[in-house]
């Protein structure tokens, strides 16, 4: 035996041991793999996510009337829920002379009040008007919901004009999620979603040549114009959570863990600064780790700076609907804002005082009730469970029973 061969031999077998241990743990890999796919096919639901939407002229995207919708994060919840004649996850909308005739509450948000995570009846304008029965029949509440996930208060504000004046309503509350702050604008919206800012599918403010501000209607050629695709990591990953409910678990437990994505919102912004008319946007860009965590700069961004003035010009624009026609209007904070001392409580009770609506704060509500943040949500999911739900209506109606006017002026 050469000496050349006599030192391969061990190399060889240290070779074979590897390949054999590499394949055992590929193989134990995959058997677990296959074991967890199994068991979560005997043990969930056999169901699939849906949601038919169409296009509104001068409103934007809603459900399809009368169409079926169908939600899950393949860890929390399974639910399916009928929309109504509108295009809204509600019952019918009330009879107008009805709901003249009572004291008439409006919900107007995003997916907090769309709510799809849970039953029609167990959601906040339900159970606000189930305990108003119980508690303050007196004050004869009916409440109706108008909110479609994705929006904030600039493409909510067609859902006023179009459904709600018409209703006469005595109290019209806005349920303000922090990512709102940014949901107001056009460019930011289309930075988080991967959209052209022009093509956007809601209602957007846009400043003119005279610096006045305008509400933009949507685009209905919204689904066009990508600032940039995903590649094929994105493609590879939606093929196979498509098709694996293990994957669809492990996407779930990822998302929750790992909610923001500075990276792909950084890549965007500067794949969008370099089209004509938004190289502004690329001063001072710092992506946060979260929507609202450049609030807290002194000087914030130009780009940042024009979401913040969007959304009180928004504010503003509700306020004087609401005067305009004789409602009360309110600002329901969600209890992701934190309490009275964080950067974005801070921020939307300063706009909130200066257009002259008031904040009922979730958060405080929680905290006076007795009850624990955390119980207001999903495990696997940042919206409301029933219980956070009844919560927001416990507010809502604390502060209703503590203004009774509100009601009496209707009458």
């Amino acid at each position: 035996m050469s000496a050349e061969r006599a030192a391969r031999g061990p190399l060889s077998r240290a070779l074979r041991v590897a390949g054999w241990n590499a394949a055992l743990i590929l193989g134990g890999l995959a058997l677990i793999a296959a074991a967890g796919e199994a068991w979560l096919r005997l043990t969930s639901p056999s169901f699939v996510s849906s949601s038919p939407s169409r296009f509104v002229p001068g409103v934007g995207v809603l459900y399809e009337p009368h169409g079926e919708v169908r939600y899950t994060n393949h860890l929390d919840f399974w639910t399916t829920q009928r929309v109504n004649g509108l295009g809204f996850l509600d019952r019918e909308p009330p009879d107008p002379a009805r709901a003249a005739a009572s004291c008439h509450v409006v919900l107007i948000g995003d997916s907090f009040v769309a709510g799809r995570e849970v039953a029609i009846a167990g959601k906040s304008h339900s159970r606000l008007e189930a305990l108003a029965a119980a508690e303050a029949p007196e004050l004869d509440v009916t409440a109706s919901a108008f909110g479609y996930p994705g929006t904030a208060q600039a493409n909510q504000l067609p859902y006023y004009d179009r459904h709600v004046r018409p209703l006469r309503p005595n109290l019209v509350v806005l349920v303000f999620y922090k990512d709102d702050f940014a949901g107001n604008s056009a460019v930011l919206s289309a930075l988080y979603g991967d959209r052209d800012p022009a093509r956007m599918p809601f209602a957007y403010p846009e400043r003119g040549e005279d610096g006045g501000v305008r509400l933009r209607p949507p685009h209905p050629g919204y689904r066009a114009g990508a600032i940039r695709a995903g590649g094929w990591r994105e493609a590879a990953a939606s093929t196979l959570t498509g098709r694996s409910l293990l994957a669809r678990w492990l996407d779930g437990k990822r998302r929750a863990l790992f909610p923001g994505r500075p990276d792909s919102l950084a890549g965007r912004a500067e794949a969008l600064s370099r089209r004509p008319g938004y190289a502004w946007i690329a001063d001072g860009w710092r992506p946060p780790p979260d929507w609202t965590g450049w609030m807290i700069l002194a000087d914030p961004p130009p780009l940042f700076a024009e979401a913040l003035d969007f959304t009180e010009w928004s504010l503003a624009q509700f306020q004087r609907r609401a005067e305009r026609d004789g409602a009360a209007l309110a600002i329901l904070s969600v209890h992701h804002m934190g309490g009275a001392d964080t950067p974005e409580s801070v921020v939307l009770r300063d706009m909130a005082d200066e257009v002259g609506i008031p904040v009922i704060s979730q958060h405080d509500w929680i905290a006076r009730a007795g009850g624990r943040l955390e119980d207001a949500t999903f495990r696997h999911d940042i919206h409301w469970n029933a219980q956070g739900h009844r919560w927001a209506a416990e507010a809502i109606l604390d502060w209703l029973r503590r203004r009774p006017e509100v009601c009496e002026d209707a009458a």
